[in-house]
């Protein structure tokens, strides 16, 4: 339903699923707050009645955001799916979403545009290109807000120019070689830029993505200047990029707490975690999507167990895209005592930043690796697909702060319980402890510094702001 207001307005779209929610509902908090705008978060109509229900006020109108006059409120799409199901594949939900979400986004947006409050400004999420497209032809500025490494958009953007040799069914080996990035084997690209890729689909949305970059006017990435510098600088002469992450962290939101974009509320751990001593507790946590076999499952299990740490591990219950997920063993599940404690949703921002946690076990999603990274905390890296098996990379090899336990699922292998408990047991007192902790340490502080007031970070967003406000035409002055 459409709302006037004087403010510019400013609208987010996202795909529903939890690490785009996220930074999608961060961004739109930070915009709200950091100028006079009218900020509209919308996705999905199901996932905003999870939003609702995990204690978000998911409200249509305008709520006061900050202390510089913008407001913020929440608009969800018809995506084809009733409220109450979920979608169990994932290529036709994306094609039920361009189908039902467009037609459905196209009249709330006439509608604001009749009510007095036309949108100024879209923000797309990567998987959803329609949206840019929607976007000129409303003649709409168009924002994407990319939600990976900039080492990611930069195989993308390389693979969908066919000016660098991928690998291919005739050279699956190949390696990868792209300006100001490190040499990348035939694993440690995107897999979903491998020939060998179960999901061609994603590929498919993310070049059509890509090649609508004339359609955009400026590219909002989930990282900071100073983790990806030469890259984000040279692929910055190729395409308006505007680093304003890591988002999380930004002070900002700290006082904006009760608006989140979590589908569950967090069961209570940090009082577990207060009772342990620093540095003495394993953190695991394999994102909402990834999932393993019953095999994989126990193996790790079994390895945490023996290694003799502590641990926390949070662990969603059910099916998803990827599969049914393996359970906990009912012999380990009796073995734990208070040695561990599982939890089905976690607040991970918070977990990651207690003194108790000495090492964060990861599937390496872009979000986990900015948390890991931004709180000073060393990885063991376990990535599955997509971006994961590159994130996984670049913390181990590049940024030396993790330690690689698999190189994702094209490895095609159980990771066996010894050589989990032999990396956990390395993570946490092995000779590369130390230099982990202080490359840690030292992100940490450079991640603080790029989004606090003056920061890389900060300076993106605001210019970003100013742009916006400065013409109801959108982004003059910015790109």
């Amino acid at each position: 339903m459409a709302c006037k207001s004087d403010l510019p307005h400013v609208y987010l779209v996202t795909y529903p699923a939890q690490g785009h929610v996220n930074p999608f509902l961060r961004l739109a908090k930070l915009l709200a707050s950091k100028g006079k705008l009218l900020v509209t978060f919308s996705t999905t109509k199901s996932f905003g009645k999870k939003m609702k229900e995990a204690g978000t006020d998911v409200s249509g109108d305008p709520t006061p955001i900050g202390n510089c006059g913008g407001m913020i409120r929440f608009e969800f799409l018809d995506d084809g799916c009733s409220e109450d199901s979920e979608p169990n594949d994932l290529e036709s939900h994306l094609s039920m979403l361009e189908t039902h979400g467009k037609k459905a986004l196209t009249t709330i947006l006439k509608d604001h545009a009749e009510d007095g409050s036309p949108v100024s400004c879209l923000i797309n999420n990567p998987f959803m290109p329609w949206v840019c497209e929607l976007a000129q032809e409303l003649n709409i500025s168009s924002v994407m807000l990319w939600l990976q490494s900039c080492a990611c958009f930069a195989s993308y953007y390389h693979y969908g120019k066919s000016v660098i040799p991928f690998p291919s069914e005739e050279q699956p080996d190949m390696d990868v070689q792209m300006p100001n990035m490190p040499l990348l084997k035939s694993d440690e690209i995107p897999t979903f830029l491998h020939p060998s890729t179960t999901y061609p689909f994603l590929r498919t949305a993310l070049i059509r993505q890509l090649k609508s970059l004339s359609k955009t006017f400026c590219i909002l990435m989930e990282t900071f200047q100073e983790l990806e510098d030469d890259l984000i600088k040279y692929m910055s002469t190729i395409c308006p990029i505007r680093p304003v992450g890591p988002l999380f962290k930004n002070p900002l939101l700290e006082t904006i707490s009760n608006i989140s974009g979590d589908m569950k509320k967090a069961d209570d751990c940090l009082k577990w975690l207060d009772s342990k001593n620093p540095s003495s507790v394993v953190y695991i946590s394999f994102g909402t999507l990834v999932s393993f076999s019953q095999e994989q499952m126990s193996e790790l299990a079994y390895g945490i167990l023996n290694s003799g740490h502590s641990f926390l591990w949070a662990l969603r219950k059910g099916a998803t895209f990827t599969g049914e997920s393996g359970t906990l063993p009912k012999e380990f599940l009796e073995s734990v005592g208070d040695k561990g404690m599982m939890v089905e949703w976690s607040p991970q921002a918070e977990v990651l930043s207690h003194p108790a946690v000495s090492c964060f076990v990861s599937h390496c999603g872009w979000n986990s690796t900015l948390e890991a990274l931004s709180s000073g905390v060393p990885v063991v890296a376990f990535p599955g697909w997509g971006d994961q098996v590159t994130d996984a990379k670049y913390l181990a090899d590049e940024w030396k702060v993790g330690i690689r336990l698999s190189r994702g699922q094209t490895e095609n292998k159980v990771i066996g319980r010894k050589e989990v408990e032999m990396c956990l047991r390395e993570a946490t007192s092995g000779v590369m402890v130390a230099e982990m902790k202080r490359n840690a340490l030292k992100w940490k502080e450079l991640a603080e510094e790029a989004v606090a007031g003056g920061g890389s970070s900060d300076r993106n967003i605001q210019e970003f702001v100013d742009g916006v406000r400065a013409s109801t035409m959108g982004l003059v002055g910015i790109v």
